[in-house]
């Protein structure tokens, strides 16, 4: 079974979570919506536990201001393809080897280096898109939010609660998330999978993130880079 959660300020869903919801319910995985929640955390959570996912299972975490342009045969097999191997931890479209002082993944510096990984589109217009090309696919050490894949194994490692460092309810959960599974030795790997994102999802000199932000460098021994595709 996959299934899709997915947080979002209201019931009444706009244009482009409503075309993501039939897109994916078109794929037949189960989609839930997590209304006006107080964490992201928390919703993420109890959407697990409630759901009763098992361990061969699939969650897809993901923002509900994008739109999914891959093919969904395709979609569906890049999913079940990587997400099912027991050596993987999170799928996704858009990451880095390299994780910096300054946690902040899309470091325009590591950027140069060719240390980031995948394709991101961007805008309201699917046939006039921004595109941001990140770097070549392949294993990293943490991924953005925007979208995230797993399995019910998976997440039962890496706990989706918020963890006792972290102060605030909405930020840092992706890199959280990535670089749990990453230290628990499980591969973090950025697919080819289309996404269109309607935001430019810039969060910087937002007090909540940058909060988290302290606290993540503060609990975390960086920089982290992969090592040999580990």
């Amino acid at each position: 079974m996959i299934y899709a959660f997915i947080c979002t300020r209201s019931k009444k869903l706009n244009e482009t979570a409503t075309k993501l919801s039939r897109y994916l319910s078109s794929a037949s995985i189960s989609v839930k919506f997590l209304v006006n929640q107080n964490s992201i955390f928390s919703g993420y959570s109890k959407a697990f536990i409630s759901n009763d996912i098992k361990d061969d299972d699939i969650v897809i975490l993901c923002h509900d201001d994008i739109e999914i342009l891959t093919d969904k045969s395709l979609f569906l097999e890049i999913l079940v393809n990587n997400c099912l191997k027991s050596s993987v931890g999170f799928v996704g479209v858009a990451g880095t080897k390299k994780l910096t002082q300054n946690a902040i993944w899309w470091n325009p510096d590591v950027w140069r280096e060719g240390k980031h990984s995948g394709v991101v589109w961007h805008g309201t217009d699917a046939l006039h898109p921004d595109l941001t090309y990140y770097g070549h696919y392949g294993q990293v050490v943490v991924m953005d939010g925007l979208f995230l894949a797993a399995s019910g194994r998976t997440l039962k490692k890496v706990s989706l609660e918020k963890p006792d460092y972290l102060h605030g309810d909405w930020d840092f959960y992706d890199l959280h998330y990535t670089l749990t599974a990453h230290k628990k030795g499980l591969k973090n790997l950025v697919v080819p999978i289309c996404i269109l994102h309607n935001s430019k999802g810039e969060l910087v000199g937002r007090d909540g993130w940058d909060e988290n932000r302290k606290l993540f460098i503060q609990k975390h021994n960086l920089p982290i880079e992969l090592q040999n595709g580990n």
